[in-house]
């Protein structure tokens, strides 16, 4: 009788080991697809001239000279255009860094000073600007007049703004990033395990209508998730200063964002949970929806770093649409009213897949 070949146990192992890891969604998605994901994005942020500072130029502005041709050719800096009282309204919430004003020195024939109005709201893209209009402005005074330095200086002056710091980033990020995964594991994950053990069918069998177990289910984890949205905002205001532009009134539209995107999150939940055939396959839909978004939509870092070809289609993500009005609304000062095409992406998405859950949900 031939001896037990332990190598030959050792392979059969291996190769049903391998078989079960390339039938696991999880171990393909989280060892392949997710990293790849991530390259793609990190790896397109660094495209296109890298980092952009947002200005634009004074409608009082001479054009006529070699200093502007030189500032406007800089590829890192991002003019915009607009009517003034708008661009001065950007410039006071810190939506760009500065006005720029090339003038003619008073008295002087030929020289320009490059007169920078910032406010207090842009202050951490300053420094970069400054550095970028240094070395412009010392290659065309080397070109224009070797002999002169001056052909061109730099001025300054800050007018008030309200204060920009990182929580007022980060902390609506973090609400969308909590929102949207509560509202689509929570209620994904519930909803199947309720119908894998039959208990919603027997809910049906009660003298309960249908829409009212679903509405109840939906209830506690708006409720629950409103909750700890209230408490995200509390650590953020009294903690790090997080900027409510309007006090309580801020607060509240802030919370009515939340309402919304929760509704919209929560189909998403309702539409996974019908179609998954397995309690394994929900992790997979649930993050093929969330983790492009969470890289897509301004949570963690903003959407101006990305490729520009982007911009025109992630604004359309429910998370982005999330994002930016809960920012507008928290420290531009915006209200809901101006946050227009926003909540109607939200009501949109809402629509879509409410309808498409609808009518594929089923109750065993």
């Amino acid at each position: 009788m031939a001896s037990y070949s332990n190598i030959r146990g050792m392979l059969a192992i291996t190769k049903a080991s391998l078989r079960t890891v390339f039938r696991s969604p999880q171990a393909v998605f989280f060892s392949l697809f997710f990293p790849i994901v991530l390259i793609t994005i990190f790896g397109s942020i660094g495209k296109g001239g890298g980092v952009s500072v947002d200005v634009a130029f004074s409608p009082r502005t001479d054009s006529t000279n070699a200093v502007y041709a030189a500032i406007s050719s800089v590829p890192v800096l991002n003019i915009e255009k607009a009517d003034t009282a708008e661009l001065m309204d950007r410039l006071r919430k810190g939506r760009i860094a500065a006005m720029i004003e090339v003038k003619k020195k008073a008295g002087a024939a030929n020289q320009y000073d490059v007169h920078l109005i910032t406010s207090s709201a842009s202050q951490r893209d300053i420094p970069v600007l400054q550095s970028i209009l240094r070395d412009v402005i010392s290659s065309v005074n080397a070109q224009m007049n070797p002999d002169m330095t001056n052909y061109a200086t730099v001025s300054s002056e800050i007018i008030p703004g309200r204060p920009y710091k990182q929580i007022d980033f980060y902390l609506p990020g973090m609400l969308g990033f909590s929102l949207i995964g509560a509202a689509v594991f929570g209620v994904a994950f519930v909803l199947y395990s309720l119908r894998e053990t039959l208990v919603l069918k027997r809910m049906y069998t009660t003298p309960i209508k249908r829409g009212y177990i679903i509405l109840g289910e939906s209830l506690a984890r708006i409720i629950f998730q409103l909750l700890t949205a209230v408490v995200i905002i509390a650590f953020g205001k009294f903690a790090y200063g997080f900027t409510l532009a309007h006090g309580w009134i801020t607060f509240v539209e802030l919370m009515v964002l939340c309402f919304l995107g929760l509704l919209v999150f929560m189909g998403f939940g309702f539409f996974i949970s019908s179609i998954a055939k397995n309690q394994n396959v929900i992790p997979i839909y649930a993050n093929l929806f969330m983790f492009p978004q969470y890289f897509l939509s301004g949570t963690f870092f903003p959407k101006s770093l990305l490729p520009s070809f982007l911009q025109s289609i992630i604004k359309f993500l429910p998370l982005t649409a999330l994002n930016d009005s809960m920012r507008n609304v928290s420290f531009e000062g915006a209200h809901l009213i101006d946050c227009g095409q926003q909540i109607a992406i939200l009501i949109v998405w809402a629509v879509l897949i409410y309808g498409l859950a609808a009518r594929s949900f089923k109750w065993e």
